[in-house]
């Protein structure tokens, strides 16, 4: 099951996403490669292959991961903080 994304991270994402979305989708690019370059190719390989624009397939599917690992790593802490 995945982790509920709250107000507070999507508002933190977006603003991040606007206040430079050429800069931020080229670093997400980066990070992705690293972290899962599997999921990075597939989502350039979809990107390409749509009649929709490529730069916001891939910024759309950037933005859900960003938003899914940060809402993962905030219930993780909040899970190790009541076992504590």
């Amino acid at each position: 099951m995945l982790p509920e994304i709250d107000e507070e991270n999507f508002n933190n994402v977006t603003n991040e996403i606007l206040a430079d979305i050429s800069a931020w989708r080229k670093g997400m690019i980066h990070y992705i490669k690293e972290e899962n370059p599997e999921l990075n190719s597939a989502i350039i390989e979809l990107a390409n292959k749509t009649d929709l624009d490529p730069k916001a397939v891939a910024t759309g599917a950037y933005m859900a991961y960003i938003l899914i690992e940060n809402a993962s790593k905030k219930q993780d802490e909040l899970l190790n903080f009541e076992e504590e």
